[in-house]
């Protein structure tokens, strides 16, 4: 019988470095896929959440719900210009409590791709969110808080399809970005936001990914 020949040094070399190059190809067409999988499920989520704010609004004269985010319950010095509104912030509910008889499902607002983060909202307030701001407080998302606090009705909004109404807590999720850090630095935060992304509900109530640039402008539009 004739003896069987093993792998030569070089040969498992040459298939390692094969291995290599397949894996260094293929991770980021995986990884890419994760994040459009985690970013559908995190779109029909807001979506989900937007029915349940009609259905509420129907009930409420048209008013959007009296209810807060996390940002607001627990950095409340965001809101320092509004007194009145600030002494009230304690005993406001959080929106997912406020919407629970119109939205059961808890699981509903978790982002799944939800790492933590600073969230970067306008105001630039830190607020910890470890290991996860759903972990933490019940919600991946965050709400455009000034249509409760002006009382505001969803007919007297002037661009509600423009108008930001619910969206991710970081734009970093959906984009393989890295997240906001405590030792970032102004210029390191800008260098972020450029790559950043956002799954973002509207005022009439649909939901789509859009730039930094775009949810900042939506942020900009007066209500």
């Amino acid at each position: 019988m004739r003896k069987r020949r093993g792998f030569t040094l070089v040969e498992l070399l040459v298939v390692i470095a094969i291995l290599a190059i397949l894996a260094a190809i293929l991770f980021p067409v995986f990884s890419r896929a994760k994040r459009s999988s985690q970013q559908a499920t995190c779109i029909s989520n807001l979506s989900q959440i937007g029915k349940a704010i009609g259905l509420y609004m129907g009930d409420a004269d048209d008013k959007w719900p009296f209810g807060v985010d996390a940002a607001d319950k627990y950095t409340p010095q965001i809101w320092s210009a509004f007194p009145e509104f600030q002494s009230m912030l304690r005993d406001i509910p959080l929106m997912q409590d406020l919407l629970y008889p119109h939205l059961p499902s808890k699981q509903v607002w978790e982002c799944p791709a939800d790492k933590g983060q600073l969230v970067d909202d306008i105001s630039f307030q830190n607020i910890n969110t470890l290991p996860s701001s759903f972990k933490r407080y019940g919600s991946s998302y965050y709400y455009r808080t000034e249509l409760t606090a002006r009382q505001l009705s969803g007919t007297s909004l002037g661009d509600i399809s423009n108008v930001n109404v619910y969206f991710d807590g970081s734009g970093a999720w959906h984009t393989g970005a890295d997240i906001l850090r405590p030792s970032d630095d102004w210029e390191n935060r800008i260098d972020k936001f450029k790559r950043y992304r956002y799954n973002v509900l509207f005022g009439d109530l649909h939901a789509k990914n859009v730039s930094d640039a775009q949810y900042r402008a939506a942020w900009a539009l007066s209500l």
